[in-house]
Order: C-alpha cells, then structure tokens, then sequence
C-alpha cells in the first residue's frame, strides 16, 4: 500500500480539484466518500479511478473487504493519514474512504418506450441537495431514468451525490436540451405531463397512456412556458395552508408515486 501524506501529491490534487463544478466538467471524474456509496459504486460497475482511505478511521469489515476486492481487480488504492483524510473530507466524522470515479451520464437517444416507460424530467434545477434526492426516489418508485434539462446545478456536484445514497449507480441519468426532449419526446410519443401551481388539473386526476415522463421545472421559476407548451397535461398540488408551494424534492415524491401508482 502507498501512504499518501503530502498536500503536494498529485491524487491530493486530484480530490481538490473535483471541488469545484469546473474541475468535476474538465476531467470528467466527481468524487463519491463514505462506505456505502463507495460499496454501491464497486457493486454497479462502476470505472473507478483510483480509491483513498485512511487505516486508523477504517473500521468497518465491509470496508476492508471492498479494498480487497478492488487491489484484486487492480483498481489503484491508496492509504492516508487521518489528519490528511479529514482535511480531503467533505463532512464531520468521515468514515475513512473515498473514491475518485468516472462520470457516465447517458445520451438520450439511448432511450425509447422499450426500456423507459416511466421518466422523470427536470428542466434547470438548482439546488444540489434537491436533485440528489429525487434520484434517490426516482429510483426507490421504480421510474425508469431521470433526464435533466438546459443546465442547472451539477449532478455530480458532492452534495447530490450524498443526497442519491447510492442510486446514482443504478438508475441512468441523462442530460440533454430542451429542443432536443422535444424532439425525441416527440418521434417516440412520450405523454408529457406538467406540475405547475397554476395547473389546470388536481394530480390525483393524473391520466396516463402508454409511456409517460413527469416534468418539473426549476425551484425558483417552475417549468418555462417552452416547456409547459410541450405538456399534455398540468396538474398542481393543492395547497390547503397559508404556504403557495412545496419544497421541490417533496413535490416531486408526491407526483411521482401518484404517476407510479396509476400504471400498477
């Protein structure tokens, strides 16, 4: 094993580096830290470049086992000090490993009502954490990818990553422009189907047809009117209280297990 101890060394670098959304694009690598999401990593396949740990913070067996597991398929892994681990760590009381992996987001045109019949689309999100935890429910409702639309916060950004607990190794991500969602939303006859708070529908009268995908708009502005125009249907959600929305994560379990309910 390596031990790793120098602010100068390259993989010390590297970590910093994927810090910032700049360094994450030019490099195509995002960062992935704590035991879990690193096992869910190894377990999917994922390219892994190289993996970081810290002995003296290491106390899990699984964890020493998927270290095993990657020296033996020659995954490059490097040993640090606690001080130096602590000081690459993006939260308190890191667990001691991390993994630099390479970024796989898919094209759209992999995609078709043969193996997404279920979508969820999100047109420039901005919040990171928001992001990451409707992948997390886009994966725990069985929704088939999640597309991401003209720009918004990075998916890779750590944050996210965090927020998915690991289901941003099994369900695809795809990102893409609105011209061209249209398009191939279009040639394949996706059922579009909108959330706005000024929608004309309640979304438990959400009716669905054939392969569908669930729009949302940003936190801050909703769907454009680019996008609300491509929609077949727009529901809202009732707001009973003094509050006009929801929290957009919170929003979109709701419509998504609402939508996955429906085709069961």
């Amino acid at each position: 094993m390596t031990l790793i101890t120098s602010r100068q060394n390259p993989k010390v670098k590297l970590i910093r580096s994927l810090g910032s959304r700049k360094g994450r694009t030019s490099q195509e690598l995002f960062l992935v830290e704590g035991i879990r999401h690193v096992g869910e990593a190894v377990d999917c396949g994922a390219e892994l470049e190289f993996v970081l740990y810290a002995p003296d913070l290491l106390s899990s067996e699984f964890a020493y086992q998927l270290i095993s597991q990657l020296e033996l398929v020659n995954v490059p892994v490097f040993g640090t000090t606690p001080e130096a681990f602590s000081d690459l760590a993006g939260k308190e009381n890191p667990q001691g490993i991390m993994a630099v992996v390479h970024q796989n987001l898919k094209p759209l045109n992999q995609f078709n009502p043969s193996n997404l019949a279920i979508g969820v689309a999100l047109e420039s999100p901005q919040d990171p954490g928001n992001l990451g935890t409707i992948l997390r429910t886009v994966d725990g409702a069985g929704v088939d990818a999640l597309i991401l639309i003209d720009g918004g916060t990075d998916i890779f950004h750590p944050t996210a990553v965090r927020a998915s607990m690991g289901a941003f190794f099994w369900k695809p991500v795809v990102k893409t422009s609105l011209v061209e969602f249209r398009s191939w939303a279009g040639i394949h006859g996706f059922q579009l189907i909108g959330s706005s708070a000024n929608g004309s529908l309640d979304y438990r009268s959400i009716k669905t047809s054939g392969p569908f995908i669930l729009l949302l708009g940003s936190e801050q502005k909703g769907l454009s009117a680019q996008a609300l125009e491509l929609c077949d249907q727009v529901v809202r959600l009732p707001m009973r209280g003094k509050t006009t929305s929801l929290n957009l994560s919170v929003a979109a379990g709701i419509l998504i297990y609402e939508l996955v309910r429906g085709q069961e």
